[in-house]
């Protein structure tokens, strides 16, 4: 089994390119906004608001569900590879039979 933890993936997720996964099953101008205002809306550290431009913010119900929109396309290439695996948001087990396979899955995955 290999453990795949994306690093800091929550904080580095592109917002156009979410936006335009988005666009791609929503034809809704108003939801793909409030979407994007929910990314931009910032983060607040030391009781200031800080702007961002990447990522998604935590602790959310949204977050996890956005997360999953965004890895979709990893999903389907795992499946069309005949992997087992599990993941919830950026965390995922993808079951092989052997450490070799384990290392060649995590270094295609990981590029």
């Amino acid at each position: 089994m290999g453990h795949l933890d994306i690093e800091k993936y929550f904080d580095t997720v592109n917002h156009d390119k979410l936006i335009s996964i988005l666009r791609e099953r929503v034809n809704d101008k108003p939801t793909l906004h409030l979407i994007r205002s929910f990314l931009k809306a910032g983060v607040m550290e030391d009781g200031l608001v800080k702007p961002n431009k990447l990522g998604v913010p935590q602790g959310n119900s949204l977050s996890p569900s956005l997360s999953n929109i965004y890895l979709d396309k990893m999903d389907k290439k795992l499946e069309q590879r005949g992997l087992h695996f599990v993941r919830y948001a950026d965390d995922s087990n993808i079951f092989v039979k052997s450490s070799k396979s384990a290392n060649r899955v995590m270094k295609s995955i990981s590029s």
